[in-house]
């Protein structure tokens, strides 16, 4: 590991190479595979196929406010613009094939997940039919259950073994069952580094301003599998560590006032306003519901603990968990308030938004507001809205500090 270099170079090499390194595997005519974003991706390492996510390329072409194009595109083609806006850039992107904020070669094949949510199916299949590319997909039951149950751990497992002989007839290879024990303890220890980092914001004050979660969760994302995800994260977390020991906060020239969860996936278009309006009042987002979504954690060579951990994403599991999971974190991380994203490509997590905000507020007392947006749509925003939400919730933060002060 090159620790003469921050980790925020780092992470612009990391994804700059994994990008260049995916165009010149297309260009010497080695097969490319679209993924979801949780998916088994040591599959995929094992073989050593090079591996494109959709959802990356639609955050950061949405953060260049580049996504309006292919989304007027994938809408003139008749998807609905209540469809998930990744899906919409990125159904919009196989037809224009071309973005100010970089590009992506095309697949091969497709590999889907559903542990996100059961949109990526659909969306998954039609990028294969209107490719015609073959699809692989990995079904995970969403548990409606606390624990997750043995029969859905089978049932994943064998989905597993289904999508090896897949690869194996795709690339006319045979699995290697050594390297993917190999790649399996490289996943789960860069897992376990992802946590160590994003837990350090624990401390008072954070090491580290909360929206830097949303620029290395992409490298979370595409390598897990790698020795050099492994790197990064060990890096940064010693970076973290050294903030802490010499008590420096988020920012240089202002204080943690304010520690807030943030819950949903970020506004890309508009991740600028809403982090700044953050910080110029105190305000650090020190965590969210999505760093534990990464932490898959299992035992090596064990694929039945592989399938429950791939099955334990956040957004798949029941009201239940959420609540206690944020409960839980409102706890660890020490919150003073909560803002929810209410993300209109996020069905899933919008419809249970409600209960979740009602029932942490009456276990906890932790305020929290809720405002309307879109992970990469610009249409779905307002900043006046935005701005009002959050001067409520300082407000809100502020009475609640007063109360405890005075041991109301």
């Amino acid at each position: 590991m090159d620790t003469t270099i921050s980790s925020k170079t780092m992470l612009r090499e990391l994804l700059s190479r994994h990008y260049e390194e995916a165009f010149a595997a297309k260009a010497a005519g080695e097969l490319i595979a679209w993924s979801t974003s949780i998916a088994p991706q040591e599959l995929l390492e094992t073989m050593d196929i090079k591996v494109v996510y959709p959802e990356n390329h639609a955050a950061v072409i949405g953060a260049r406010k580049d996504a309006q194009a292919f989304l007027d595109n994938a809408e003139s083609n008749g998807y609905s613009t209540d469809l998930c806006s990744y899906a919409r850039v990125n159904m919009g992107y196989t037809r224009l094939k071309e973005s100010v904020a970089g590009n992506i070669p095309m697949p091969d094949f497709i590999f889907c997940c559903s542990n996100i949510c059961s949109t990526a199916i659909k969306w998954y299949e039609n990028l294969a039919r209107d490719m015609r590319i073959p699809m692989i997909l990995i079904d995970t039951p969403f548990n409606h259950t606390d624990e997750i149950p043995e029969h859905s751990v089978k049932y994943i497992r064998g989905q597993f073994e289904n999508a090896i002989r897949q690869l194996e007839g795709i690339t006319g290879r045979k699995f290697d069952r050594d390297r993917f024990r190999d790649v399996m303890k490289i996943s789960t220890e860069t897992a376990r580094w992802w946590k160590k980092a994003t837990a350090l914001a624990v401390a008072k004050p954070s090491p580290f301003n909360g929206f830097d979660l949303f620029n290395y969760m992409a490298v979370i994302v595409c390598m897990r599998g790698k020795h050099e995800g492994l790197d990064l994260f060990k890096l940064w977390a010693e970076e973290l560590q050294g903030k802490i020991d010499r008590g420096e906060g988020p920012w240089r020239d202002q204080k943690e006032k304010y520690r807030i969860m943030w819950d949903g996936i970020a506004c890309w278009p508009h991740l600028s306003d809403t982090a700044k309006i953050l910080r110029k009042n105190g305000i650090n987002m020190v965590t969210s519901t999505y760093p534990d979504s990464w932490t898959i954690v299992y035992d090596n060579d064990d694929l039945d603990a592989m399938a429950r951990a791939y099955s334990a994403n956040y957004a798949n599991r029941n009201l239940n968990y959420g609540i206690n999971k944020v409960v839980q974190i409102v706890k660890d991380f020490s919150l003073d308030g909560i803002i929810y994203h209410s993300n209109r490509s996020c069905k899933l997590m919008d419809f249970r938004q409600y209960e979740v905000q009602r029932q942490v507020q009456k276990q906890t007392g932790t305020v929290s507001v809720i405002f309307d947006g879109d992970q990469t749509d610009p249409r779905a925003f307002s900043l006046a809205q935005y701005e009002t939400r959050i001067e409520a919730l300082m407000e809100m933060m502020e009475q609640r500090k007063k109360e405890r002060l005075s041991g109301q």
